[in-house]
């Protein structure tokens, strides 16, 4: 037979399965974070004051707590957690606050969020990340090196921050004014500063930029720079010839200068006469460009002409034989007719018929520009002809 408990060792053992529970169920809620809240891992150079427990805020207002503090190595890791609803930026930090002298301290994140991404759960911080006050105990020693360092055992051993003192002293004694007036104009000159700040920092960027294009160019400045030492060197060696050559030039200049004070009345007028002949070219520079353009083929043919054995022209005309007689009759028309192809404006007729006109009464011509001249024909020959255009 089976007995049973009776009624009231079952109530004692309920009563304590329900307390095991609870203790599990507590146990569990203290070692494991609930789902509301966020996890961050920290590492900081040191931890005075941090305790499991500590504050964990932001602006001020407490947001989670610190879990643990652990030493790792040279620095100290400390994990804590915050609630899941606050924001806090990808790019936070997190400093070791020290409300007052005495007191218990707190883990800040910073800075606020305002936009952008947000730190992940399970995110960690490292040193670069974290800061921690400067502690009291650290305040005194430096200002303790600092009395040893002034000290007599230390710069002013031999009395040397004494004399630095004194010697200061009698310089600037009596030289207040001068101190007011120094002060003055350094408030003028960061007054100037301040309203010209964009002029300076626009000539700092063109100066970097400058510095820039000199570095993106090194290997050519490289190369100028031995260029120019190679130059100086070929100089250095030059030097007695090129300070002859100085003093030639400047003897040379002298003579150049006598010669100019004491022949400036025919240098004026060489120059002026030299102006009227620019003058002419520029006006003929029509002409001359058809001289220069004919006159080689001209010559040219003139040289294959000429008979050297009888001293004569020899050419061949290919004029028909009414052309030759209407040459003989009326010289001037005839070579107008000819030259009709070459000198559509008539210029070279005119200047023929003006020729050909001086040398006998009796014909009339007709120009390629209608003009009726009177022509003479004493001699119809060409010797006559170019005699007669003289």
């Amino acid at each position: 037979m089976v007995s049973l408990p009776r009624p009231a060792n079952l109530g004692r053992i309920v009563a304590l399965t329900v307390v095991g529970l609870l203790v599990i169920a507590g146990a569990v809620t203290l070692l494991r974070p609930s789902a509301d809240m966020k996890m961050l891992t920290a590492s900081f150079p040191r931890t005075v004051s941090i305790y499991e427990g500590s504050a964990v805020k932001v602006l001020g207002v407490q947001v989670g707590t610190v879990d643990t503090v652990e030493p790792a190595g040279t620095s100290v890791k400390v994990t804590m957690t915050y609630e899941d609803d606050v924001k806090v930026p990808a790019n936070a930090k997190a400093v070791v606050i020290a409300p007052s002298v005495v007191g218990d301290r707190f883990v800040q994140l910073t800075p606020v969020y305002e936009e952008g991404p947000v730190l992940e759960d399970g995110a960690t911080l490292s040193l670069d990340s974290t800061a921690v006050p400067l502690e009291l105990d650290q305040i005194y020693q430096s200002l303790d090196d600092l009395a040893v360092g002034l000290g007599p055992e230390g710069a002013n051993k031999e009395g040397a921050l004494t004399r630095l003192l004194q010697s200061t002293a009698r310089n600037f004694g009596g030289q207040g004014e001068q101190f007011n007036v120094t002060i003055r104009n350094l408030s003028r000159f960061t007054s100037t500063l301040d309203s010209n700040k964009e002029a300076l920092f626009s000539t700092a960027r063109e100066v970097e930029r400058f510095v820039k294009a000199l570095a993106d160019n090194d290997q050519t400045v490289r190369d100028f720079n031995d260029s120019l030492a190679s130059a100086s060197g070929l100089l250095e060696d030059e030097r007695d010839d090129l300070s002859a050559a100085l003093r030639n030039l400047s003897v040379a200049m002298r003579q150049v200068s006598s010669f100019v004070k004491e022949n400036r009345e025919a240098l004026s007028s060489n120059i002026k006469g030299l102006v009227r002949v620019t003058d002419v070219l520029v006006k003929q520079r029509k002409a001359l460009d058809q001289t220069l353009t004919y006159a080689p083929v001209a010559l040219t043919n003139l040289f294959h002409t000429y008979n050297p054995q009888t001293g004569t022209l020899d050419t061949s005309s290919n004029m028909p034989v009414g052309n030759l007689e209407a040459l003989a009759d009326d010289p001037a028309s005839a070579l107008c007719s000819l030259v009709t192809t070459a000198d559509p404006n008539g210029d070279l007729c005119d200047a023929l018929v003006d020729a050909l006109g001086r040398s006998a009464p009796g014909k009339s011509g007709v120009t390629s520009r209608g003009k009726v001249v009177e022509i003479e024909h004493n001699d119809t020959t060409l010797a006559g002809i170019v005699g007669g255009g003289r």
